[in-house]
C-alpha cells in the first residue's frame, strides 16, 4: 500500500500538528490508522492515509452501500429503508433553501438515487462519481454522471452543488473547496454533511464510533472545524439541518463493532436507545448531532 504522510494540516496548513488517536479499521482492512489534531485550527485529520492511488482498495466491499446498493445483510436492508425517507427530506432541503428549481450537482453521488428523485422534483441534474461500479449504475439510470470534478466544464454553474458524506473523503480538501466555488452560481448554495465528532454517539462509542470509517475518512470534522474550513475557500454558513436518522444507523454500526458476539436484536435494541439519546443530549447541546448538514453561500 501507498501512503503519504502529510507534513500540514490540510486545512489550515500549519505545521504543528499531535498524534491524537490509532483506530482500526473495523469494516474492510482491521488495519490501524493515526489520527492527528492540529495545535491551530483543531482539526482531525487521518495520518499518514493511503494515497488517491491505493485507497480505492478500501471501498471493496460488497457491504458498502454506496457502490453496490445491493441489499447483502440486514444492516444494508434498514440503511435502504431509511435512505427511502431521507431522499425525500433531502429534496425538501433542495426546495427550501433555493430561490427555483434550478441546475443541481451532486459530488459523489454513489449509485444515484438522490439524482433521480431530483430529478424527478423538477431539477436539472449532473453528478460526480469516481468508483466505477457505482458510476455504472448511476447512467443506468439515465442520469449525467462524470468521473471527477475535473470533468465538469470550467464556466459550468450550478445553482446547488451538494456533499453528502463526501468531503471527509477528499484528498485535495482545500483545493476541493475552492474548486466548488468556482463552479457556484452567485446567489447558490453548498450543502454539505459530515459525521461530528463532539455528539452524544461519538462520545459514547469512542474508538468504537462506526463515523470515524478510518481511512476512507481523511478528515474528522465538529462544527468549529466546518467553519473554519468554510473560511479557508471563501464561504459562509447560513443554516444547518440535524440528520437524526445518522444517529441510529451509525450506532447501528458501532454496536456490531463493540459488541460482535452479541445477537443482532441486542444490537439493534442497543442501537435505537443510543441514537435516540443522541439526538434527545443534541437538542440540548449546540445541535451537536450525529451528522449535521451545512448550508453555505460564497461570502
Amino acid at each position: 500500500m501507498s501512503q503519504e504522510r502529510l507534513t500540514k494540516c490540510p486545512l489550515c496548513k500549519s505545521g504543528l500538528f499531535l498524534n491524537h488517536a490509532e483506530l482500526c479499521d473495523f469494516s474492510i482492512s482491521k488495519e490501524n490508522f493515526m489520527l492527528c489534531k492540529c495545535t491551530s485550527c483543531n482539526l482531525i485529520f487521518t495520518n499518514p492515509r493511503p494515497d488517491k492511488i491505493s485507497i480505492g482498495k478500501y471501498y471493496e466491499s460488497e457491504d458498502y452501500i454506496s457502490h453496490h446498493n445491493k441489499s447483502t445483510n440486514i444492516v444494508n436492508i434498514i440503511y435502504k429503508w431509511v435512505r427511502n425517507i431521507t431522499l425525500k427530506k433531502k429534496v425538501s432541503w433542495l426546495n427550501n433553501y433555493s430561490h427555483k428549481k434550478g441546475s443541481l450537482l451532486d459530488i459523489g453521488c454513489g449509485t444515484g438515487e438522490f439524482l433521480s428523485l431530483a430529478k424527478k422534483n423538477g431539477w436539472k441534474i449532473s453528478g460526480i462519481e469516481p468508483n466505477k461500479t457505482a458510476r455504472k449504475i448511476a447512467t443506468k439510470k439515465k442520469l449525467s454522471i462524470q468521473k471527477n470534478l475535473e470533468d465538469i466544464k470550467k464556466d459550468q454553474k450550478f445553482d446547488i452543488i451538494s456533499l453528502f458524506h463526501v468531503l471527509e473523503h477528499v484528498h485535495d480538501l482545500r483545493k476541493t473547496g475552492k474548486k466548488i466555488i468556482s463552479h457556484l452560481n452567485d446567489n447558490g448554495r453548498v450543502f454539505i454533511a459530515v459525521p461530528n465528532i463532539n455528539s452524544y454517539d461519538a462520545s459514547s462509542y469512542g474508538s468504537f464510533w462506526a463515523a470515524w470509517d478510518v481511512p476512507r475518512h481523511l478528515y474528522h470534522f465538529s462544527q468549529e472545524t466546518i467553519n473554519a474550513f468554510a473560511k479557508e475557500v471563501g464561504m459562509e454558513i447560513v443554516a444547518q439541518e440535524p440528520m437524526v436518522f445518522d444517529s441510529y444507523y451509525v450506532s447501528l454500526l458501532s454496536e456490531k463493532y463493540l459488541k460482535p458476539e452479541i445477537n443482532f436484536l441486542s444490537k439493534l435494541i442497543n442501537a435505537y436507545i443510543k441514537g435516540y439519546k443522541s439526538n434527545a443530549w443534541s437538542r440540548k447541546n449546540n445541535n451537536d448531532f450525529s451528522s449535521i448538514l451545512y448550508i453555505l453561500k460564497k461570502k
